[in-house]
């Protein structure tokens, strides 16, 4: 292969990267945020690779959500708390299902830019750029706001710095203490089912803590009771700017990406030929690769050796996202192609892409039953095929919102117009994602299970 630079990427074809119309101005922006503080740091980065590598094993499972593409006008402590809080409950869920430790990665800190089906789209006769995510274009329909400007990439940076401090402020200053587990909910949630079965493990997990207490350990003693690690990822879409958050470790040599700890590539950019798997390829984060219908299996291959040439654990996420009723038809002869190369990947299942729809009233939405749907397909196969479904990746937030149709709240078509807040794909709002967490905790105590008796039977 050859020698890879930071820039070597540049060399390639690349889609779904905005063309800024001043060149000199884009340079000044990214020359200025390559000086700029990392956001995340290696050896957080390498934190998460290790933690990625028992979920191979079959000893963990990953939880990564957050928002399609976050926004400017978003952007609020209350929403990032209230995000951070689902995930924690999501985690204690499946925990307290599995008896496995839980992964959890935000899609936060830095997802802001989107690839898009079209690149312009028209309203009442006038067609214009696509929005393609707030530190690229604005979402306001006039050709100001849709002209790509680089200077939005430093709000973008400026609002993910804030963003990470305030996430290490939850996860280490005290927030996600078990003994605080009652500060978790959000009100909305309460009274819903499934808030009252939330309760019922905050009951268990005060008896687990009175026990432990009794025997001399407690949070005060032990930081993990106290403690949690978070991680954040996005999409590497917007390879300027992730180039100029890449950085050399001093203390291995090794190239990191600092914008995120986790970064994956798009069901729409993983060009075997392309740029953003060349970029890819040279950094030391964990990479997701996203795996649409239209992934062959020797593509996959190909591209888990270019990326994971040493075959390390923890470094590849696989990503699947078919479609509730495509499942049977694309996933199993790609788990038959990893198992058969001997690959170190972790499967994770995103139920969100492959059941978008468009509502009566003209709404994108995807419908809750066809999103759990996909989740216990996923499981079925990998327990068929006698692998290990390791991970759910979904579109969600902490925020009321009606953007998706169903659950137990049986939000409606007519429902969508009320809160339908997201700059770009619905997302599950937190009644929706707690109430996932609980219809599929049975299917992953079955698939821990399952991990289990591959490893018996391979000792």
């Amino acid at each position: 292969m050859k020698k890879w630079k930071k820039n070597s990427w540049k060399s390639y074809p690349v889609k779904h990267i905005p063309k800024y119309e001043d060149e000199k101005k884009l340079q000044m922006v990214l020359g200025k945020i390559g000086d700029f503080p990392p956001l995340v740091f290696a050896g957080e980065t390498r934190s998460l690779r290790e933690q990625l590598a028992q979920v191979v094993e079959g000893k963990a499972f990953l939880l990564q959500g957050g928002d399609c593409a976050e926004s400017f006008a978003e952007f609020h402590p209350d929403n990032i708390r209230d995000t951070f809080k689902v995930i924690l409950q999501m985690a204690l869920i499946l925990t307290s299902s599995a008896s496995v430790p839980v992964v959890k990665v935000g899609r936060i800190a830095g997802q802001f830019s989107k690839p898009r089906s079209f690149p312009t789209e028209a309203k009442n006769g006038k067609e214009l750029l696509t929005y393609l995510g707030d530190n690229i274009n604005g979402i306001e329909f006039n050709e100001k706001a849709r002209k790509p400007d680089p200077m939005r990439l430093f709000k973008a940076y400026s609002q993910s710095a804030s963003t990470l401090n305030l996430l290490r402020a939850f996860s280490q200053g005290g927030f996600a203490d078990l003994r605080k587990v009652h500060l978790w909910n959000l009100g909305f949630v309460n009274k819903s089912p499934q808030g009252k079965r939330f309760k019922e493990i905050q009951e268990k997990m005060s008896d687990a803590l009175a026990f432990m207490e009794a025997c001399g350990i407690n949070p005060d003693s032990n930081r993990r009771l106290r403690t949690v690690n978070f991680f954040t990822s996005h999409e590497a879409l917007l390879l300027p700017f992730e180039e100029s958050m890449t950085r050399i470790d001093s203390a291995t040599g090794e190239y990191h990406d600092t914008s995120a700890h986790f970064v994956w590539i798009g069901d729409r950019t993983r060009q075997l030929e392309g740029g953003h798997v060349e970029f890819c390829r040279g950094i030391k984060n964990p990479i997701g690769l996203k795996c649409g219908p239209s992934l062959k299996t020797t593509e996959l291959i190909r591209l888990c050796n270019i990326l994971n040439p040493e075959n390390e654990k923890g470094k590849i996420t696989l990503i699947t996202r078919f479609g509730y009723d495509n499942v049977e038809k694309f996933l199993p002869k790609l788990i038959r192609s990893i198992k058969k190369e001997g690959l170190n990947v972790v499967w994770s299942c995103d139920p969100m892409h492959g059941n978008t729809i468009k509502s009566a009233n003209g709404f994108k939405t995807r419908p809750f039953n066809n999103v759990v749907k996909e989740v216990k397909n996923v499981f079925a196969v990998h327990q068929a095929e006698g692998s290990f479904a390791g991970g759910l990746h979904i579109e969600m937030t902490g925020q009321n919102v009606t953007e998706c149709i169903g659950g137990a709240q049986k939000i409606s078509d007519q429902d969508l117009s009320h809160r339908y807040h997201t700059h770009c794909d619905p997302r599950l709002n937190a009644s929706q994602a707690l109430e996932l967490a609980f219809l599929i905790s049975d299917e992953i105590k079955k698939n821990s299970q399952n991990s289990k008796n591959i490893a018996q039977a391979a000792s």
